[in-house]
């Protein structure tokens, strides 16, 4: 999904911000200040005792700019700066995520997953978002363990069922949960899927809350998003 996007421009070197409209500049300053503010209160706690709060402060940090660019209308920006202001925007995240995917690597268990009987529910769901927000090759040496651990009870199936359709799209295959859109002509798409007829039952069977037709509702009710940079795989559908 968005992530897919902001990893494409993350990689073109960005633009000074004072070249921007005073929207754009407003956008880049928050996504900084946000890292920024979450570094600043966890300097303010004693260091970690254990993993587990380990996880979570990489967990905060890894939401925080995050929390920022999805709740931004990109529509407010000219055409003309939009993908620039994006790859400016993302920088300070994407250096937390390198910090984040390296220090997870350190901790990753011998087991190869962290169990939610160990971790606890919300230091298990930050290690998904690290790696789920990493590139494809280090989603695919977790998804074998996480699609073992999710069967048994000790990761969420949601979370695997994200990272399956993470990897599927990554590799250009079809997904198979109905989790991963990309952003064409200003909306939120759903990616190619199999069979998806049966997409509702699959979903239910792993986990999902959610029916696909309320996530799809969901996702195309967002504000209006920057296009995605990758052109559009075989089989995509702009209904």
């Amino acid at each position: 999904m968005f992530v897919e996007l902001l990893l494409s421009v993350a990689m073109v070197d960005a633009a000074p911000a004072s070249r921007f409209s005073p929207q754009g500049q407003a956008l880049i300053v928050s996504v900084q200040a946000s890292v920024d503010e979450a570094r600043a209160r966890q300097a303010q706690l004693p260091p970690p005792g254990n993993d587990t709060e380990r996880l979570l402060r990489m967990g905060e940090l890894d939401r925080a700019p995050r929390m920022v660019l999805t709740s931004f209308d990109f529509s407010t920006l000219p055409l003309s700066e939009r993908d620039a202001v994006l790859q400016a925007a993302v920088v300070p995240m994407k250096a937390t995520d390198q910090q984040n995917q390296a220090e997870l690597l350190k901790m990753a268990p011998p087991e190869g997953w962290f169990a939610r009987s160990r971790y606890g529910d919300k230091a298990s769901r930050a290690a998904f978002d690290i790696v789920q927000h990493a590139d494809t090759a280090m989603q695919r040496r977790f998804l074998p363990k996480l699609e073992a651990f999710a069967r048994n009870g000790e990761a969420d199936g949601q979370n695997f069922g994200l990272m399956f359709d993470r990897v599927a799209t990554s590799e250009g295959r079809p997904q198979r949960y109905g989790t991963q859109f990309r952003c064409d002509f200003g909306k939120w798409r759903p990616y190619p899927m199999e069979d998806e007829a049966k997409v509702e039952a699959r979903r239910s069977e792993i986990g999902f809350k959610l029916p696909y037709v309320e996530y799809k509702a969901r996702m195309q009710a967002s504000p209006p998003c920057p296009q995605t940079r990758s052109p559009p795989p075989p089989g995509m559908r702009f209904d």
